[in-house]
């Protein structure tokens, strides 16, 4: 696992830089000179490798932004409050778990950027221009196949450009689309999954305020109810499951 999440990381560090790299290469421009005292050897950093630098402070959470992780776990946690558990499972757990399945749902696209793209630029046969080509169209794919034509449209007006097809969309608009796409879908499954748990808390009210036991808590009653209901449907699986399936 640890070696499939390194592959990731490097597989999607080539593709979150491409825009960086194509602006900086052109100009190679040098902000910082230093001259040796004794060789006359001279030091430099350009503007590709700043921009590099400053990028991989928000490489995490873009990395984030371009898999399945933003609707894995919204649904995640957004189960853990139907349940009525407002700690269990930690925060570090679903996040490992999200985090896990999104390795998973993704492991297509993981196998062709390192085919097409990792490999050849490690071994040295392709450069990095190269490689960052070779490695945007299987996340493109991925991306463009799960985002919604609202969103998709919404930020293509807010870019104020036109694009014959979606294939030419860049990413500084398709990754913001397909972000939101995410979150409308991950809430529709949310609510779709919170009616059953809401049904019981409605029950167990109904039959307290009719037996006259108003300074009883409904959650007392709900909470091992909702519990023992969803561990004896295997409730973990099913929700698992649907996930990894609704990418597909």
């Amino acid at each position: 696992m640890s070696k499939l999440l390194r592959i990731t990381y490097c597989a999607l560090f080539l593709v979150l830089l491409s825009g960086v790299a194509r602006a900086a290469e052109p100009a190679g421009l040098t902000i910082v000179n230093t001259l040796a005292a004794n060789g006359g050897e001279a030091y430099s950093l350009n503007v590709q490798s700043l921009l590099v630098i400053t990028a991989l402070a928000f490489l995490p959470g873009l990395i984030l932004l371009m898999t399945s992780f933003t609707r894995i776990i919204i649904v995640l946690s957004i189960l853990r409050q139907a349940l009525g558990l407002q700690t269990t499972p930690p925060n570090m757990v679903l996040a490992a778990l999200a985090l896990a399945l999104s390795v998973f749902v993704m492991r297509g696209v993981i196998q062709q950027e390192q085919q097409q793209a990792l490999q050849p630029y490690l071994a040295g046969d392709i450069t990095f221009s190269q490689a960052v080509a070779a490695a945007e169209p299987p996340e493109r794919a991925f991306m463009l196949a799960q985002t919604r034509k609202e969103p998709l449209h919404l930020f293509v007006d807010l870019s104020g450009k036109t694009y014959q097809d979606p294939q030419h969309i860049p990413f500084t608009v398709l990754v913001p689309a397909f972000a939101t796409s995410e979150l409308e879908t991950a809430f529709q499954i949310g609510f779709l999954m919170y009616i059953p748990f809401v049904l019981i808390d409605l029950a167990v009210a109904s039959i307290l305020m009719s037996l006259g036991m108003i300074m009883v808590s409904p959650t007392l009653i709900s909470l091992p109810l909702k519990l023992l209901m969803f561990v004896s449907i295997h409730g973990w699986v099913l929700v698992l499951g649907t996930l990894a399936n609704s990418f597909k």
